[in-house]
């Protein structure tokens, strides 16, 4: 997948958890990319430009890189 696929894809699972409140959804939306996400595309959107991530994707994605 490309760059700009996974990063739409983060943004569309951020936007649908950021209901619950900007904690809850980072910690969610973190949660959901170590489950779902293949590891491949995890290291892919670690190792992306995260300028257009909204805001919790880019929180959620610096969790993972930790």
């Amino acid at each position: 997948m490309d760059a700009g696929r996974l990063t739409y894809m983060a943004n569309q699972i951020a936007r649908n958890l950021a209901a619950q409140g900007d904690e809850a959804a980072i910690a969610q939306t973190a949660q959901h990319l170590r489950e779902f996400w293949d590891p491949r595309m995890r290291a892919a959107i670690i190792a992306g430009d995260r300028a257009a991530l909204d805001p919790i994707a880019r929180a959620a994605i610096d969790q993972l890189a930790r």
